[in-house]
């Protein structure tokens, strides 16, 4: 877990701290938290496998499916959790952050496949950051959340890093200038109030 965070911390140069209002209000709101990580779960899953129609990802096509089955087991891990807390599975709400990412990736082979990627990695950076700030916050109100969160921290940070090193294997200087640009727009994004509990 140590190394884990060190990991994290290490990699994660955001430009913008996650506001001051979203450790309160997601835990005030966890049943409707939970169901929104089971959806993001599923949806890293998929996306995982949605990467994998890039030409110049079908060497990585392992690695992606590797990722895809992590993300669908920790999806199962939530929907046990949902199941154990007797909290019912429902609908998704669509994240304003994720949306604003996606929705400045570029067409075009080479460009959106860097896009897509960086987007990856910030979501899972993201995750990694919000478990760890979660594992450390329910330590005392919900020790069983807590290490849930602690656990999967790790993992999150690997797969930051590994779509980060897939985007700069394919160009590494394309990559950097996007990298500059998705961390403003990051920044920019976040700072958007949005009045939902959700992780993102």
């Amino acid at each position: 877990m140590v190394q884990a965070k060190s990991h994290c911390q290490h990699m994660l140069l955001f430009r913008e701290r996650i506001p001051a209002d979203w450790l309160p209000k997601v835990l005030d709101n966890l049943p409707a938290v939970l169901v929104d990580h089971a959806h993001l779960e599923r949806k890293a899953a998929t996306t995982a496998l949605n990467l994998e129609k890039y030409r110049d990802l079908y060497p990585r096509v392992e690695e992606l499916n590797a990722i895809a089955i992590e993300e669908l087991q920790h999806f199962q891990l939530v929907l046990n959790l949902l199941k154990q807390r007797q909290i019912p599975f429902g609908q998704p709400y669509p994240s304003p952050w994720i949306s604003g990412l996606m929705r400045s990736v570029r067409p075009g082979k080479r460009h959106q496949v860097i896009d897509h990627l960086i987007c990856c990695a910030f979501i899972e950076g993201r995750s990694c950051e919000k478990f760890q700030i979660l594992a450390r916050e329910l330590g005392a109100s919900d020790p069983d959340l807590s290490r849930f969160y602690g656990g999967l921290v790790e993992s999150e940070g690997n797969h930051y890093a590994t779509y980060l090193l897939m985007a700069r294997a394919i160009d590494d200087d394309e990559t950097g200038r996007r990298l500059d640009f998705y961390l403003d727009l990051d920044a920019e994004l976040i700072r958007r109030p949005n009045r939902l509990p959700m992780l993102h």
